[in-house]
């Protein structure tokens, strides 16, 4: 299995962490996107979204990095990480709308204008991270997990972007049950890291 990557990337890290704690191995393709690579052949022909990451299994390419992890857990990862019964599937998989939705669109655009100079309303991006992080905040005190009462895709799913967000003004210094988490993660056997993950205090 290739995974088409960007070391910077929060989303091609959720999983490269994922396959790193389920034991899974990946060839990591590093993909030279100033160059634009991810729109020119061979790599738009594999993948016509052109977006970051995506992964190929012999003759199958999935683009979207929730769908990867999903594909992942499922066809390697064994029950653990994505578990068999549709009530327990839903606790997942609505943490993993979570990651494409109010963590993309909170800490992660918050780190993509202060980081990487994007044109993109930060105002907006700290009202959602903030909403976010009250949210999560209120869950992680009554349980150690995102789902499940253990780690699942989940964990793997939000964790980036929250530990990433102080690149983009997005702290955790309010949110204690957060900070737990976030080094309960760091402890998991496998646990990798990438460039601007926060550690925990």
């Amino acid at each position: 299995m290739k995974l088409y990557d960007l070391e910077l990337s929060g989303n091609c890290y959720k999983v490269r962490l994922f396959a790193a704690l389920a034991g899974i191995e990946l060839e990591l393709v590093p993909v030279d996107v100033m160059s634009g690579a991810h729109k020119k052949s061979p790599l738009i022909d594999l993948n016509p979204w052109g977006q970051m990451p995506f992964l190929t299994d012999d003759d199958l390419v999935i683009r979207d990095s929730q769908a990867i992890l999903l594909y992942l857990a499922r066809q390697y990862g064994g029950n653990q990480w994505w578990p068999d019964s549709a009530a327990q599937q839903a606790e997942v998989m609505q943490w993993l709308s979570t990651a494409a939705n109010e963590a993309h669109n909170g800490p992660n655009i918050a780190r993509l204008v202060d980081k990487f100079g994007f044109t993109l309303d930060k105002v907006r991006a700290l009202e959602i991270s903030a909403q976010l992080l009250q949210l999560i905040e209120q869950h992680l005190g009554q349980q150690d997990w995102l789902a499940l009462n253990r780690p699942t895709i989940a964990d793997c799913a939000v964790y980036p972007y929250i530990a990433l967000g102080w690149e983009g003004g997005v702290t955790l210094e309010q949110y204690p049950a957060i900070q737990a988490w976030t080094e309960r993660i760091t402890a998991l056997p496998g646990y990798i890291t990438m460039p601007g993950i926060e550690q925990p205090n």
